[in-house]
């Protein structure tokens, strides 16, 4: 359930930063406005999942002490996988971009400078 949600946001985040990427060509400012404009629905994701996993976690009720580890688990996964999705993903999303588009400019700059042949 942890690995849903968390790819599930990534794939939000990831999708926004894209989007701002290619109107400003900046992967560092695309990954800063993806996390911060995704941060509430991520949010909001997450802690839906958390609060319907509490009841689940307390053990309450017959038999509930069995499935209380893995309600634990759920809520402790979730919360890692939120900040991951905020912090991680638009960070690696930078790096990667950020290099590529380095290569673009210096390849670029190499093809201006190079002599054409008749």
């Amino acid at each position: 359930m942890c690995m849903g949600v968390a790819t599930a946001n990534s794939i939000l985040v990831i999708s926004f930063a894209k989007i701002r990427y290619q109107e400003h060509q900046d992967a560092v400012l695309a990954a800063i406005e993806a996390g911060l404009t995704r941060f509430r629905p991520v949010c909001m994701t997450a802690l839906a999942m958390i609060i319907g996993m509490i009841p689940m976690a307390l053990g309450l009720g017959d038999g509930g002490e069995q499935n209380a580890p893995l309600g634990r688990a759920v809520i402790g996964g979730l919360m890692f996988a939120t900040v991951a999705t905020l912090v991680f993903v638009p960070a690696v999303f930078a790096l990667l971009h950020s290099r590529g588009s380095e290569g673009q400019q210096q390849s670029a700059a190499a093809n201006e400078t190079q002599p054409l042949h008749a």
